[in-house]
């Protein structure tokens, strides 16, 4: 099996060859799903946790379920309109990556004592999230390229990719290795998005006024998910990370 890359460390030619391959998506995740039924080793015993610690972990995990939906919705309703076969291609392993992400976390909430998971995410939402879900689909639903690319995956993406990354550095051991394996997902998808959208610009410089309009638009909706998310994870005052700062850098690599 080859080693794993990062895709942000390939260049240009290894990440057209490769990242939108079947090939490429089949090592990489074989790398952290092996003996890991539902995205964890079952050796990790279940951490004890006080009512409020689980509380919070599990509503911070039903909005995860709806940044996953969204982006499983998303990646599908795209291949009809993406521009060109290995994109269709690249997709259709995201659709895969985004099931199962969900599923885990389903799994994950079910292991907490939830049993009817779609009414605890129902009431459980985040109202920015779900706004967000809601301008993603109009995007897809317009067979907005550009525009849905850049909203799932870079803004989508980078969104998730901050917020689980500091979230597994405080988390259970068995949430802490689930993250860690959506986490390695995530980064395949940004660099997706990234290469698509960044040979785009260079092509029509003009697409970058629009998509920077689209991201002072979803901006707001995404700060107020990562307050939302460290207040029910209970990291908050001066030790809370900078999770803004953390995702405007990842979106300016495409200068925005």
């Amino acid at each position: 099996m080859a080693e794993w890359q990062d895709p942000h460390k390939l260049t240009e030619g290894e990440f057209l060859d490769q990242v939108h391959s079947f090939e490429f998506w089949f090592e990489t995740v074989e790398g952290y799903l092996h003996d890991r039924p539902f995205g964890f080793d079952p050796e990790i015993e279940e951490e004890e946790m006080d009512d409020r610690r689980k509380d919070g972990l599990i509503t911070t995990l039903c909005n995860y379920c709806i940044g996953e939906t969204a982006a499983l919705e998303a990646s599908s309703g795209m291949i009809s309109f993406a521009p060109d076969r290995a994109s269709k291609i690249f997709l259709s392993t995201q659709v895969a990556d985004e099931g199962r992400h969900l599923e885990v976390l389903l799994h994950r909430l079910a292991m907490l004592g939830v049993r009817n998971p779609e009414q605890e995410i129902k009431a459980r939402a985040s109202k920015s999230l779900l706004r967000f879900k809601e301008r993603l689909l109009d995007f897809v639903d317009s067979r907005d390229w550009e525009a849905a690319v850049f909203a799932q995956n870079v803004i989508l993406e980078s969104l998730e990719f901050t917020v689980f990354r500091n979230h597994a550095q405080n988390a259970d051991p068995i949430t802490k290795e689930i993250l860690a394996g959506i986490i390695t997902d995530e980064r395949r998808h940004m660099g997706f998005g990234e290469n698509d959208l960044g040979r785009r610009l260079i092509l029509a410089p003009h697409t970058h006024d629009r998509l920077d309009r689209i991201k002072r638009e979803l901006d707001s909706l995404v700060l107020t998910t990562f307050k939302q998310t460290l207040g029910e994870l209970g990291i908050e005052g001066p030790d809370a990370p900078d999770l803004a700062s953390d995702y405007l850098g990842a979106v300016a690599r495409l200068g925005f």
